[in-house]
């Protein structure tokens, strides 16, 4: 999707069916790639075709199919990352385990830009504005950009996020879908990380008609659908 405010280019990459997002501002030619994953020279050369400059790095959160890809994108762009403050504390904790290693961490710190919920950032003349949105991962966040909602593995089309594994909580999860994303315009259009549903793109409100995890009034509700 193209528009006199943004560029946008939605690939799936990879055996998980992910989606790799180019963002760019048809003013400056900056673009930011959204969780670079699996096959780094394809969003070279698609920021290439399109004219763009990847100058930023969004991470929704550091599992390793979103982020596979950062070590040899950054050392092709030396790009500025945007990492949520709770996401770099689970990946201290959980060590190399996630898609990230400290050590490459502590080699690019000066790439990292920490960021809390509400912060934003810029792309050009693009706002970004970050929503943390925990439950995937402490850390896992939204990113906003007009009025497009990149939603990494919080929220799919008419599902949601695993809560099962190291770092996930069910009652955040919850809290993140019925109170903060619910809580958005109905026109925000979703743009998830994952090929998982019957359409690439929704809008808050079809996943408020469709989805049932956001549909679940109690913690309790959800903890049953999601088998904890």
């Amino acid at each position: 999707m193209n528009s006199s405010r943004m560029i946008l280019k939605q690939e799936i990459m990879g055996p998980m069916m992910n989606f790799i997002y180019l963002i760019g501002c048809p003013e400056s030619k900056d673009a930011a790639v959204v969780d670079p994953a699996w096959d780094t020279p394809a969003i070279l050369r698609l920021a290439e075709e399109s004219g763009l400059k990847i100058r930023h790095i969004l991470m929704t959160h550091a599992h390793p199919d979103h982020m596979n890809g950062l070590e040899q994108l950054l050392k092709d762009t030396n790009a500025l990352i945007y990492l949520h403050r709770d996401e770099v504390a689970y990946m201290k904790e959980c060590g190399d385990a996630t898609g990230i290693p400290t050590a490459f961490m502590h080699d690019r710190s000066d790439n990292f830009r920490i960021v809390e919920d509400g912060d934003t950032a810029r792309i050009g003349n693009l706002s970004v504005q970050c929503l943390h949105t925990p439950g995937h991962t402490p850390g896992s966040q939204c990113f906003m950009i007009e009025g497009n909602l990149f939603t990494g593995d919080t929220l799919f089309v008419d599902a949601c996020g695993r809560v099962d594994m190291p770092g996930g909580d069910a009652g955040k999860m919850w809290h993140s879908l019925n109170r903060k994303l619910r809580a958005l315009d109905d026109s925000t259009v979703i743009y998830p990380g994952h090929n998982y549903g019957s359409r690439k793109t929704s809008t808050i409100g079809e996943q408020k008609e469709t989805n049932p995890f956001m549909s679940f009034t109690s913690t309790e509700e959800f903890n049953r659908a999601m088998g904890m």
